[in-house]
């Protein structure tokens, strides 16, 4: 049997004004707290200023570029560092799983409960107009919440250890997302974010 077997496709998650589909676990070659040992010890994190409303604000998170091209959000230019070997293995099993192409990937790394992610639209000009993005979660759970812009509607979703979520289709242009605080302790979690840059 292959490795990525049809028990372990994605699966939709019904949400107006986008697609959204969810996989528990992605298949991988080691087990998730090797590879979440592996990036934390081999990513070179940083702790990143952006700027919101003009204003210099350190993000509440730490923060990695990799791939193969630039990306400007929140008033910055990042500059990708190269792909690392245990990076092209995670892309390469996103790939499989979802049948999209990535060339570039965002990881954060909120180390406890006080680390979170503010409400946005990953809707930069250089995503295209219905860009797809792959999320990869290893570590401690957190719920990812998604605001529509219009309706009010809300959705929460346990991201968990190994877990991939997609997001695709007009999702960015009608929903915003974001990770909040919490109050109970939280150990690391490390979040990849694939996407391809034009």
């Amino acid at each position: 049997m292959d490795l990525f077997s049809l028990e372990a496709a994605l699966q939709p998650i019904p949400i107006e004004d986008g697609r959204l589909s969810f996989l528990p676990q992605l298949p991988l070659p080691g087990p998730n707290d090797v590879v979440l040992r592996r990036l934390l010890d081999e990513i070179a994190w940083r702790e990143e200023t952006i700027y919101l409303f003009g204003k210099a604000v350190r993000q509440p998170r730490l923060s990695a570029w990799y791939g193969e091209a630039s990306y400007t959000y929140s008033g910055r230019t990042f500059h990708p560092l190269p792909f690392t070997p245990l990076l092209l293995d995670i892309k390469r099993a996103v790939e499989d799983a979802t049948g999209a192409r990535f060339n570039s990937v965002l990881l954060n790394l909120y180390r406890n409960e006080r680390d979170s992610m503010g409400f946005h639209s990953d809707d930069e000009p250089e995503l295209g107009p219905e860009p797809t993005i792959a999320s990869v979660t290893f570590g401690d759970a957190r719920t990812f919440i998604l605001k529509h812009k219009k309706r009010g509607t809300t959705i929460k979703l346990d991201l968990t250890d190994g877990s991939l979520l997609l997001m695709a289709g007009t999702l960015q242009r009608h929903w915003r997302h974001g990770i909040n605080k919490e109050t109970r302790p939280r150990g690391a979690r490390v979040n990849l974010t694939f996407r391809w840059i034009r």
